[in-house]
């Protein structure tokens, strides 16, 4: 039904329907008690250039949240970004950048961004930074933590820290600074390994990754970034994860 668009559907009432369903989605929320609607929708985007008109379908997606957003001022609205997808080859929003000016633009103080580390690397970002440029502005409410390769269009979905740990460290570096205090996910696909023992593990992870983030010396850290000191940046790394 919603292959040609959600919130972006040519049909103004798949859109209308749209909308209203994710306001059931807050509702639901409240009747569980929950404060965050996190929203990751498949299908806004396109395929092919000229196929849709870029300023309608986000005027569309900023109008439509500021709606859902005044409607339920008690509920947090994570927008989750993704820059490809075998459903929607090209995202109404493909990027941290994309999304944190979405985000301003609803200008909404119950608006804000669900970052997936996977989703980060396949955009081409590094996730420290991208971690970094929303945490400043306060508008991080959820991050969703897994691993991948990178090949081109790929989300792997791997265990936290299992293929980029100095990207995982960062990670966790930027989170403390920043002040995170929203939700951890893990967005891990356990096609190959028990599910269990598989979250077991990202949890270890996470307590692992953070605790060494917590332990690198900040006047260290400050020398380093004063130089752009690439080797001593690589020394952080390896002291704070013992390689």
């Amino acid at each position: 039904k919603f292959a040609r668009g959600a919130m972006n559907h040519p049909d103004p009432a798949l859109r209308r329907e749209a909308i209203e369903l994710t306001k059931e989605a807050a509702q639901t929320a409240i009747d569980l008690g929950c404060n965050e609607v996190v929203v990751w929708s498949a299908y806004d985007g396109y395929d092919y250039p000229f196929q849709v008109d870029y300023d309608e379908t986000w005027n569309q997606l900023v109008e439509a949240f500021q709606e859902i957003c005044d409607a339920y001022p008690n509920i947090k609205f994570s927008l989750e970004y993704k820059p490809t997808d075998e459903n929607t080859r090209f995202f109404t929003v493909p990027s941290t950048a994309a999304a944190l000016l979405l985000v301003d633009e609803i200008d909404r103080p119950n608006m804000g961004l669900t970052l997936d580390v996977g989703h980060m690397l396949m955009s081409g970002e590094n996730p420290g930074q991208s971690i970094a440029q929303v945490g400043r502005r306060k508008k991080l409410f959820g991050v969703q933590l897994n691993d991948g390769f990178t090949r081109l269009a790929a989300e792997d979905g791997l265990m936290f820290g299992s293929v980029h740990p100095s990207k995982a460290l960062e990670i966790m570096y930027q989170l403390r600074r920043t002040g995170f205090s929203g939700h951890f996910y893990f967005d891990t696909f356990p096609q190959r390994t028990d599910p269990v023992k598989e979250a077991e593990y990202n949890i270890r992870q996470v307590k692992r990754f953070w605790a060494a983030a917590g332990a690198i010396d900040e006047q260290t850290i400050k020398k380093v970034v004063k130089e752009h000191d690439a080797i001593g940046a690589l020394d952080i790394v390896n002291e704070a994860l013992r390689l």
